[in-house]
């Protein structure tokens, strides 16, 4: 049974004919071009919200912080997803910006690079470990911080070429 699991997915590119993961063989690509956005949303109670934006966190600079660690992981991608390939990232922006609707953070990161491969596990690293530094950043103001809806915004270049989640 399980053979033919693996014979009707000839596109899952990381698994070998035997059904095992292996890293994707991207030798015989042309570098071009590629980035991707990504995004995530940190909620928060309305007083957690005003004592971050005051700056009256207990450990400081607490959107600096997050905006850097989002920068780190994007780097560090390929150590911490296993099939995914180590990049030679061009460019990494990471926004935090303040949402008092939710109350909370919208977070979106951008990645760029010329390579083989796409960047999105970068850009969806970057925001996750974003929202994470967050919420260690603020936890001793609340405990019951929610890190929501990592997605993809956006990407360009590459084989498959551009995508945009379709409008809702």
């Amino acid at each position: 049974m399980t053979q033919d699991i693996f014979s009707n997915s000839v596109n899952l590119t990381h698994l070998d004919d035997q059904g095992e993961a292996q890293m994707v063989d991207v030798s015989d690509k042309i570098p071009t071009v590629r980035q991707a956005v990504a995004k995530a949303r940190v909620r928060m109670l309305p007083a957690t919200f005003a004592a971050i934006q005051a700056g009256n966190a207990p450990k400081g600079d607490v959107l600096g912080t997050a905006r850097l660690a989002g920068i780190m992981a994007a780097k560090q991608t390929s150590n911490l997803i296993p099939l995914c390939h180590p990049l030679p990232l061009q460019k990494i922006t990471v926004e935090v910006t303040p949402d008092p609707q939710l109350p909370g953070y919208q977070i979106y990161a951008t990645v760029k690079t010329k390579a083989e491969t796409g960047v999105e596990m970068e850009a969806l690293t970057a925001v996750s470990v974003a929202a994470l530094t967050l919420y260690d950043m603020a936890k001793a103001l609340e405990k019951s911080i929610q890190i929501e809806s990592i997605s993809l915004v956006s990407k360009t270049g590459g084989k498959s070429g551009d995508y945009s989640p379709p409008v809702q």
